[in-house]
């Protein structure tokens, strides 16, 4: 990510399936591997975090948020709910 920017972290509930959560533990465990008792040594939260950061950098929130349709758009969307 471009660590020249101000970045400050906020601790919301993202909706994603569970499809991703059980992909990115799979792919985190398997990267990270596990120790001699068998126990891997990975906070997966963290990644959660860490992807979803990275995804919305290199796609653009920040200009996504910036067009008031988008703002309106989920708005509606969650009221629906």
């Amino acid at each position: 990510m471009n660590e020249s920017r101000d970045m400050i972290t906020v601790h919301v509930n993202v909706e994603i399936t569970a499809a991703s959560l059980q992909t990115i533990v799979e792919n985190v465990k398997r990267i990270a591997g596990h120790d001699e008792k068998g126990v891997y040594r990975v906070d997966t939260a963290d990644k959660v975090s860490e992807i979803i950061s990275q995804f919305l950098f290199d796609n653009d929130f920040e200009g996504y948020v910036k067009d008031i349709a988008n703002l309106e758009s989920s708005m509606k969307a969650y009221e629906e709910k």
